[in-house]
């Protein structure tokens, strides 16, 4: 069996920056246990895989270590392939998915993608949280994950964190955000319980950082930078249950997997 796999990274408009994302062109859905082999194989934080045509795909992803609800990255990736190689007259795509319905339309040389709101709620700071980051947050929210929020950008630059107490979090991820100097806001992301210690950016999360940092800063389209080493860039919008979630993307490799 060949497959068609292209590695894009999103975010961003150059290669080596961003967040690669694997996407992989099915005919049919493979066995869920083939397509979490082709994740941890590939060894980026997702890969995405879609059944479909004609603008309406059913899209699944899978980090390294297992299936997750939702994933931004590997979904601009996914529009990102789909308009360049297999979509030309398109402007938009629909794609089925565990967190509901999503859409990825052009937006000048910009996608974006249409995606749920996930506000989150005050709770108390769990004590592998504190531990993990190595500083106590001013805030910490509840959603999926949970949301850390530190005074200043050189904060969120300087933690490094201790993996194996995030790892005690009964969470996908730990996101971590302040005001930004060149943005709205700054974020990084670790996910060590899927497999990624350190995500470089993160879409799903800003389902999360959007209606927070909206509400703060008292404005609804917000631009966004995650401080990871690759780096990346975010356009956003707050549509109160929705979220727009927008950026450039670079194709990096194209290929076949051979299975």
């Amino acid at each position: 069996m060949q497959l068609p796999y292209y590695v894009v990274d999103s975010f961003t408009s150059s290669v080596f920056t961003g967040n690669p994302a694997g996407v992989c062109m099915l005919d049919e859905w493979l066995s869920d246990e083939t397509m979490q082999r082709i994740a941890a194989e590939n060894r980026l934080s997702e890969t995405a895989f879609l059944v479909g045509g004609h603008g309406r795909y059913d899209l699944r992803w899978f980090t390294p270590e297992v299936e997750v609800d939702l994933c931004g990255h590997a979904t601009l990736a996914s529009g990102f392939v789909l308009l360049r190689d297999y979509e030309h007259a398109a402007d938009r795509l629909d794609f089925n998915t565990k967190a509901g319905m999503l859409t990825v339309v052009r937006d000048g040389d910009r996608l974006a993608m249409d995606f749920p709101s996930r506000p989150a709620e005050a709770c108390a700071a769990p004590e592998a949280l504190v531990r993990g980051l190595g500083m106590p947050p001013n805030q910490v929210l509840r959603c999926r994950d949970y949301l850390a929020v530190f005074d200043t950008e050189e904060d969120i630059r300087r933690i490094a964190p201790d993996i194996t107490a995030l790892n005690e979090l009964d969470c996908l991820a730990i996101i971590i955000t302040a005001p930004g100097k060149h943005a709205d806001f700054v974020s990084r992301v670790f996910a060590p319980r899927a497999g990624v210690d350190e995500d470089p950016v993160t879409g799903s999360t800003h389902c999360t950082l959007i209606p927070y940092w909206a509400e703060k800063l008292a404005k609804r389209k917000l631009h966004a930078r995650q401080l990871s080493r690759r780096g990346g860039e975010i356009f956003c919008e707050y549509r109160d249950d929705r979220c727009i979630i927008a950026g450039h993307a670079a194709l990096y490799l194209r290929g076949t997997i051979m299975l």
